[in-house]
């Protein structure tokens, strides 16, 4: 089975959100494009990314509005001066917010007038060109922007409440009520659109910049989408509703490495049988949205396509749910069917069965290795690097670990013996140590979270699953980005042949 991963090579996962920046919260705009550069110099092919949807409950990413929309805070503002939709003098009054960390409340607060602005700017002296790139985007991703915009305007008219509080027939989607929020917010909708024609022009040059350093994109989508999403509202025939709209069960793992009680998620669970009926026809739109974003696409909770763990929706933990089958390899013969050779990597963490490992590796799909586990008793033997596979992706942490340092400061001492013999090293720069261990590693692709290869501490973390404060909001610094760490980088990737340039070729005098 052909796989998207044939050559070695290297990476690093850092959210845009996380950029430096001076408006409260990394953008696309220069910050994302000196990052791409940053790559480059450090001989890295991939930048792996969360979630890049409209956030809402806890300001998760994982928990988004919309599973094709992009997040109209990631607009970058500097951008909108340049191009004529802002003034300079618009941005003299903006807040000063932290840069160590995203205040999103106040980023809301801060941005969302400005971006009105540069709406009614657009309206009242954008040239015919740019009014046709508008209408021609509208029409382009029709497929869900109506809907979309239609729920941000109404959950704007409604104090932000939830679809679900929503009166009856704005819940139902009664066609008469449609008509009249239609008209009545005509240009709430049409705010929202043009929100997404900035974002997604924005991030699509970026991307463009990225494939002309010849670099990659790794986006994420999660399994299931928000309870409080337009998707939910506006296809309510494809998820576990009952007469009402309520969920009968809602999404979760059990018990596991991160929670004894597990982790009880909240989302809808899809009806497959029915989406079974339409070939699947409303996750081909989405993966197609994803491949328009993304070069490769993780996917989150794989394990869920093989079973997926469901709660009854009265329950106030994930520990009383069951195991009910997935659509499996009939899921995965239509999206190939449709896109040929699948540019998915599965998140294969967890509780992983036989079936979940039969459906990954008979699709050819890559999964990952977590280093961290490979130290913990009850995980050790599958994420060891002496059991690798070539077709895998190592990590040294992902958004949901405990940075490194931070990790192995709160190990057992038997833990931290067991980690000082493998990798046959002292605890001086242990991050070092273990970015070493993952490049060496047989794995085709190794990624290194930006908080790893700075060897921040736990204060640096991305989230801690089974919490709803204080997560999502660490930010990388300008000065972090010094040509020391580029250097360091480089050498170590081109010593262990994850780079296109030949190991040969590199010569600088780097102790690791």
């Amino acid at each position: 089975m052909e796989t998207i991963l044939r050559e070695r090579a290297g990476g690093i996962l850092l959210h845009p959100t996380s950029l430096p920046g001076n408006y409260g919260i990394g953008t696309l705009g220069k910050a994302a494009f000196d990052f791409i550069d940053f790559l480059v110099r450090g001989k890295q092919q991939y930048w792996q990314i969360l979630p890049l949807g409209p956030t809402g409950y806890a300001d998760s990413p994982y928990q988004c509005f919309s599973a094709h929309a992009g997040n109209p805070n990631l607009i970058d503002l500097d951008l909108l001066v340049k191009s004529g939709l802002l003034h300079a003098e618009d941005l003299s009054d903006f807040p000063n917010l932290p840069k160590e960390r995203v205040d999103f409340e106040a980023v809301q607060d801060a941005r969302l007038p400005l971006l009105q602005k540069a709406y009614h700017s657009f309206n009242l002296y954008a040239n015919t060109f740019e009014k046709l790139a508008y209408r021609n985007f509208q029409k382009d991703q029709s497929n869900w922007i109506n809907d979309y915009a239609l729920f941000r305007a109404i959950k704007a008219n409604r104090e932000q409440k939830p679809w679900y509080h929503w009166e009856s027939p704005l819940k139902i989607r009664n066609s008469e009520a449609m008509m009249a929020m239609k008209e009545l917010l005509h240009d709430e909708i049409d705010f929202h659109k043009f929100m997404q024609f900035l974002f997604f022009r924005q991030w699509m040059a970026v991307k463009e910049y990225a494939h002309h350093q010849q670099v990659k994109i790794i986006g994420d989508i999660p399994l299931y989408v928000a309870f409080d999403s337009a998707d939910a509202w506006a296809n309510p025939e494809i998820f576990e509703f009952d007469d009402n709209l309520n969920p009968i069960r809602v999404g979760g793992v059990p018990p596991d490495y991160f929670s004894e009680t597990g982790q009880l998620w909240g989302n809808p669970l899809f009806r497959w049988d029915v989406l079974k009926k339409t070939n699947f026809r409303w996750w081909i739109d989405r993966i197609r949205t994803s491949l328009f974003l993304y070069d490769i696409i993780r996917i989150d909770h794989f394990r869920g396509f093989a079973a997926y763990w469901a709660i009854p929706y009265a329950e106030k933990t994930a520990v009383n749910g069951e195991w009910i089958p997935g659509p499996g390899k009939e899921f995965f013969n239509a999206m190939q069917a449709e896109f040929g050779v699948l540019p998915i990597i599965a998140e294969d963490l967890g509780v992983i069965t036989p079936d979940v490992e039969e459906l990954r590796d008979g699709f050819g799909l890559p999964g990952m290795k977590i280093l961290q586990f490979a130290f913990d008793a009850s995980e050790t033997n599958d994420y060891l690097p002496h059991n690798y596979i070539k077709n895998c992706i190592v990590y040294t942490g992902t958004h949901d670990n405990d940075t490194l340092t931070g990790w192995f400061k709160n190990a057992t001492p038997a833990d931290q013996q067991y980690v000082l013999e493998y990798i046959n090293t002292d605890e001086k720069e242990i991050h070092w140590s273990f970015i070493r261990l993952a490049w060496a590693s047989v794995a085709n692709l190794a990624i290194v979270p930006m908080q790893d290869l700075m060897g921040l501490g736990t204060s640096a973390r991305m989230n801690l699953p089974g919490t709803t404060q204080n997560n999502w909001q660490w930010r990388a610094q300008a000065d972090f980005f010094t040509p020391e760490l580029v250097k360091k980088l480089a050498h170590l990737t081109s010593l262990y042949g994850r780079s296109k340039i030949n190991k040969t070729d590199d010569k600088m005098n780097v102790i690791i």
